[in-house]
């Protein structure tokens, strides 16, 4: 009897997060705009390439032209690369986990070329570069 108690306690739980949480309805790789296109239970339709996407990043067109959805809608499944995307996190993570976010935004910000850091680079090379590493002599 326990057991059963326990079903309908995971099947409230599932219901009450599917209400609360947008799962997808439909899901495609559109050719032309180089993007997944995901409709969400909430009307709400996200579009993003690939690349920004963990695990996508090296896909083909022809690896993204299937796209599976998960019976509770919070799963994307790409068979052709064995590839998974999980709703929730990938709207709560911005397509991501955050650590793979922050790696990539700060790859992106080390890229920058800006006057001031060229600047800066110049002013550095005046006072001979970056400063040797000394070793403390341990007492």
């Amino acid at each position: 009897m326990a057991r059963h108690d326990e079903f309908d306690r995971t099947d409230t739980r599932a219901a009450e997060r599917r209400k609360s949480t947008p799962g997808a309805v439909s899901a495609a790789f559109d050719k032309k705009q180089g993007k997944i296109v995901v409709e969400l239970s909430t009307g709400l339709t996200i579009a993003f390439r690939p690349g920004d996407a963990q695990g996508l990043e090296q896909a083909t067109p022809t690896d993204l032209g299937e796209i599976e959805i998960s019976p509770s809608g919070f799963g994307l499944h790409f068979p052709r690369i064995d590839a998974d995307l999980y709703i929730p996190a990938l709207l709560e993570g911005f397509f991501g986990s955050r650590r793979w976010m922050a790696a990539r935004l700060g790859a992106r910000g080390g890229k920058a070329k800006t006057e001031a850091k060229a600047e800066a680079s110049r002013a550095n090379g005046l006072l001979g570069g970056r400063p040797r590493k000394r070793n403390r002599e341990l007492t």
